[in-house]
């Protein structure tokens, strides 16, 4: 005979409308008086009981009750609409199509609540096959950021999708720099383009793009400080970029930076061709203040910047216009600083890098890897034998 259960333990019964068993655990009062209960349901009794005893526990941990019909689509989704509120337009876009085209389309029926570790592993490791390590990266991280903030609005007890590595995806598109003699060509073939300028100042200094395009005229200092002792040579501010608020990549990337003679020749003659521009505008011209801009003085995105880019270089010798961007300029400077001995250091100082690691793991194909002081030296000290 089924022994009766004490009192206070609750009770188990058959509900015939939904056709499952309830059972049901009272927990005393809360202050108003009113009995606090706590449900769950099964379609048998064991089951019932099983999924009673979980939600006691959540509730003895101080847990909520997750919901059971949560998606894994429902919570990107929810990522997607309230957890990116502040961010850059482009940053937003980049986590939308990365979610809508590799993340929900894959994972998004699955319930978040039984969403596991091992069917996190087996996506990425399905992605991995014609997916890049970047792009696996960013996946990666939009699921592990939507999860998280489902966990801490107590939508699931925990992200296991922390708990999984980023297996190493297809090769992306390698970086690459010119050489001394493509940057001449490159430089000979866009003299008479609206992008010289642009190109100078991004071969020359090694300014990110980004950079670039947020420069102004009140940042450019094409006299220098003669005056002052010791006198300070024509110079750039980099304070800003395109970024939302304006601000640099990161707090080392402000720098101020002593122009080449040629950057300071071609910044003349931009000032003159944008005084032309602003008078063949007319009362169409916006006045932005930018050292680069369209022929109505507004904003470059970068869609027009490397378009322009490539028509600019598309005459110069042994470079295939279509195979570079704008960005390569930058690892062309770092490329041929090192080719002329200057120090890592240093490099990492000019390109606005918070230290050498950085330097080191974005352009290391362009850093000089063979390091020659230690034999030149020793070659001094034991001097070779001439009989030998």
């Amino acid at each position: 005979m089924t022994k009766r259960r004490s009192r206070g333990d609750g009770s188990l019964f058959w509900h015939e409308s939904r056709k499952r068993w309830i059972a049901v655990a009272s927990l005393g009062y809360d202050p108003s008086g009113k009995r606090i209960q706590k449900r769950a349901s099964g379609k048998t009794k064991t089951q019932a009981k099983d999924r009673l005893k979980e939600v006691l526990r959540d509730h003895e941990d101080g847990l909520a009750i997750a919901p059971t019909g949560y998606t894994v689509e429902a919570a990107v989704n929810d990522w997607l609409m309230y957890g990116l509120v502040g961010r850059d337009t482009a940053t937003l876009n980049a986590c939308t199509i990365l979610s809508r085209k590799h993340v929900i389309p894959s994972l998004g029926a699955r319930k978040l609540r039984d969403l596991s570790a091992e069917d996190v592993d087996k996506w990425l490791a399905v992605k991995a096959k014609s997916l890049s390590t970047r792009t696996l990266q960013g996946i990666h991280s939009c699921l592990n950021r939507a999860v998280k903030r489902a966990m801490a609005r107590d939508k699931v007890k925990r992200n296991v999708v922390e708990l999984c590595s980023i297996p190493t995806g297809q090769p992306g598109r390698p970086s690459k720099a010119l050489t001394l003699a493509q940057a001449e060509s490159v430089l000979a073939a866009a003299e008479m383009t609206s992008m010289y300028t642009y190109i100078v100042l991004a071969l020359l200094t090694g300014a990110r793009t980004e950079e670039l395009r947020a420069l102004t005229w009140d940042h450019v200092f094409l006299k220098g400080k003669p005056n002052v002792t010791p006198a300070v040579p024509p110079y750039i501010a980099v304070w800003r970029s395109v970024r939302t608020g304006g601000d640099t990549k990161t707090r080392k990337s402000r720098r101020t930076l002593a122009l080449p003679a040629r950057c300071v020749e071609a910044l003349w003659q931009q000032r003159e061709d944008q005084g032309w521009d602003r008078l063949a505008a007319g009362d169409a011209w916006e006045e932005t203040g930018l050292v680069f801009s369209s022929a109505v003085g507004k904003a470059l995105d970068s869609t027009n910047v490397r378009r322009a880019f490539r028509v600019a270089i598309e005459k110069a010798d042994g470079v295939i216009a279509a195979e570079w961007t704008p960005r390569e300029l930058r690892h062309s400077f770092v490329s041929l600083l090192s080719d002329s001995g200057v120090p890592l250091e240093e490099i990492s100082r000019l390109v606005g890098h918070s230290g050498t690691a950085v330097t080191e793991e974005v352009y290391r194909k362009q850093i000089r890897p063979v390091i020659q002081t230690g034999a030149v030296a020793m070659d001094g000290i034991f001097k070779q034998d001439p009989k030998r």
